[in-house]
């Protein structure tokens, strides 16, 4: 009898779980108004804003 030594994911099973993660995403991302994009760019939002407020006090302090 061969017992085959198994050491772990394959490359291909990686690039599948990866392709399939992705997709997931871009589903939740294409579906129009769903609570993940809504969410998604709430914070988007918030970070950017964040970033102009930051910038205009370091711009306004020199």
């Amino acid at each position: 009898m061969h017992i085959k030594n198994k050491r772990g994911q394959s490359t291909v099973e990686y690039i599948l779980l990866v392709t399939a993660v992705v997709g997931v995403v871009i589903a939740f991302v294409a579906s129009g108004n769903s609570p993940f994009q809504t969410q998604l760019n709430g914070t988007l939002n918030t970070v950017t804003q964040t970033m102009n407020t930051m910038a205009n006090v370091f711009a306004s302090s020199h």
